[in-house]
């Protein structure tokens, strides 16, 4: 295992970004994922309580988080008998880059009867080796045999999946399965908006709500839905993990045309680190 095998490392400056953070997009700027990930750890840490299950996160990324220290903070909106909401905020430079509003509840019994539910239902790739550094698999429509590390193979108009390990947000903490789900769904707005150009929007938010926590170290998100007009998208993914899926994923986005993102030339996803 490398040194840095993590997002982010506690200093007293606050959480510093480490290699992996850093955006494929920008060597100056923070990837969504690693922003999730701090946000609902901070929130779930402050405010988490034994027998409720955190239901809903909502992430806002209105400002760009530089690879330089953050620092977070939490609030309690109300701490019910079955309800529990708190808040997050980010904190670069002094100025609040991300925040984030999280929905604990307490689980009960199942009501009784049926309910409807859509047939389909993501599948994961074939279970192999445990592997901490393996880059994410992607599978789409056009690629229905198989999955791959190749974006270049699945860039055109179908549907899209992914399935993912991520790594500690934290330097020496190992992550809660809350933490990683929130960043196994960011990369909706990639799922959701990614086509025969690449990507030409940039998500603004991203809202997870959770029937369950993931059971392991992997989780897939598969895109849904994808409408927009105007210059403004929304989409939506569902999350799942080898037992089946465990909530809904929705963002919003802005075009971004100017800053086309195209895997085109890509061709193999690539660690961003020497390992």
């Amino acid at each position: 295992m490398p040194d840095q095998f993590a997002f982010f490392a506690t200093t007293e400056d606050g959480y510093v970004p480490l290699p992996f953070a850093t955006s494929r997009w920008s060597e100056d700027m923070v990837h969504g994922a690693a922003l999730c990930g701090l946000l609902a750890r901070a929130v779930e840490n402050g405010h988490g309580a034994e027998g409720f299950t955190p239901a809903r996160l909502t992430v806002d990324l209105f400002r760009p988080a530089l690879t330089r220290p953050f620092t977070t903070t939490t609030a309690s909106v109300r701490e019910g008998r079955r309800i529990r909401v708190a808040d997050a905020e980010l904190w670069q430079d002094g100025e609040v880059v991300a925040r984030a509003s999280a929905v604990f509840l307490r689980r009960s019994e199942q009501p009784p009867g049926e309910v409807w539910t859509r047939e389909h239902r993501p599948s994961p790739p074939d279970a192999g080796p445990v592997d901490e550094l393996r880059p994410p698999w992607f599978g789409s429509d056009d690629h229905p045999e198989g999955w791959s590390s190749s974006m270049l193979e699945h860039q055109g108009a179908s549907r899209k999946r992914m399935w993912s390990q991520n790594i500690p947000v934290v330097e020496g903490e190992e992550l809660s399965p809350f933490v990683r789900a929130a960043m196994a769904a960011e990369p909706t707005s990639l799922m959701t908006n990614w086509g025969t150009a690449g990507v030409g929007f940039i998500n603004v938010d991203l809202t997870m709500v959770l029937s369950r926590l993931p059971d392991g170290p992997e989780v897939g998100l598969e895109a849904d839905d994808h409408h927009s007009a105007d210059g403004i998208a929304a989409g939506t993914a569902t999350l799942f993990d080898r037992g089946g899926p465990i909530g809904t994923c929705v963002v919003s986005a802005l075009a971004n045309a100017q800053r086309q993102v195209d895997f085109s030339g890509q061709g193999e996803f690539e660690l961003p680190i020497d390992v």
